[in-house]
C-alpha cells in the first residue's frame, strides 16, 4: 500500500480529503498542526477521524503562530460573525492566518521524506472559501514546484506531489463526495469560535458556509450549534 501524508485540522475538508485518500488506496499517516489557533477543539475532533477513518499513524506537530499574531484565529482580534454571502466574497478577512498553509505544508512534506512518500493532500477550497491566498491553485502549484527542489528527495527524482481534490469544489459538492465515502460529519468541527466543549457558534464564516451547504443539500448538519 502507498503511504501519503494529510494534512488533517478536524475540519469537514480535512475529513472529506482522508476519505478521498483512503479511496484511492493510499496509507494515510495524518498530520495535525497546533498552530497557536484559539479554536483547539478541531484539534481534538482530528484525533477522533484519525481514530475513527483508520490513520496508520497520527502525529501532532506544534508552531505557534500566535507568537507574531496577525489573525483572528491566533490573536486578540474579534472573529467576525453575520457577515453576508456578498461581504465574504470580497477581500482577505482577519481570520486569514498569515503563512499558515505555507508552514504546515512545509511540516508535511518534511514528514512524507522521512517516511518515504510522496504524495501529501491537503483539503484547501478555492470555491467556497473566505478568500484566503494559500487556499488557490496557484499557491498549491507554486508549493510542489518547490517541494521538489527543496528536498533530498526531489534532488534524487523522487517527485513530490500536492493533492489538492477538494480545491475546485463547492462546499455542497465536497459535502456530497464525502456522504458517498461515509464520512461521518458530526466528529468534524469548522467553527472560528467554538465552545470549550465544542458547540458551534453557527456566525463566523466557516459556520455559515458550512450551513448553507447542508441546506443547499436538504440536510441537517450533525454538529451541535449554539
Amino acid at each position: 500500500m502507498i503511504s501519503c501524508v494529510l494534512l488533517l485540522s478536524g475540519g469537514l475538508d480535512s475529513a472529506t480529503c482522508f476519505a478521498i485518500a483512503k479511496s484511492l488506496g493510499y496509507e494515510v499517516h495524518a498530520l495535525t498542526v497546533l498552530y497557536g489557533q484559539r479554536h483547539l477543539f478541531e484539534a481534538e475532533a482530528a484525533e477522533k477521524i484519525a481514530h475513527i477513518m483508520g490513520a496508520k499513524e497520527h502525529r501532532y506537530v506544534s508552531v505557534n503562530l500566535n507568537a507574531i499574531g496577525g489573525s483572528a484565529l491566533t490573536d486578540e482580534i474579534a472573529i467576525p460573525k453575520g457577515r453576508s454571502p456578498e461581504e465574504m466574497s470580497h477581500g482577505i478577512p482577519v481570520t486569514y492566518v498569515p503563512a499558515r498553509n505555507t508552514v504546515m505544508l512545509s511540516i508535511a512534506l518534511g514528514y512524507a521524506e522521512v517516511i518515504g512518500a510522496s504524495d501529501i493532500f491537503v483539503g484547501v477550497n478555492a470555491v467556497d472559501y473566505s478568500g484566503y491566498p494559500d487556499c488557490r491553485p496557484e499557491f498549491i502549484q507554486a508549493f510542489e514546484k518547490l517541494a521538489n527542489v527543496a528536498t533530498k528527495a526531489g534532488v534524487e527524482g523522487r517527485q513530490t506531489i500536492i493533492h489538492a481534490p477538494l480545491i475546485a469544489l463547492t462546499k455542497a459538492q465536497i459535502i456530497e463526495r464525502g456522504i458517498k465515502l461515509g464520512v461521518d460529519y458530526s466528529l468534524t468541527s469548522s467553527c472560528y469560535d467554538p465552545t470549550d466543549d465544542g458547540v458551534a457558534c453557527g456566525e463566523c464564516d466557516a459556520c455559515q458556509i458550512r450551513l448553507r451547504a447542508f441546506k443547499d443539500l436538504g440536510l441537517t448538519d450533525p454538529i451541535r450549534y449554539r
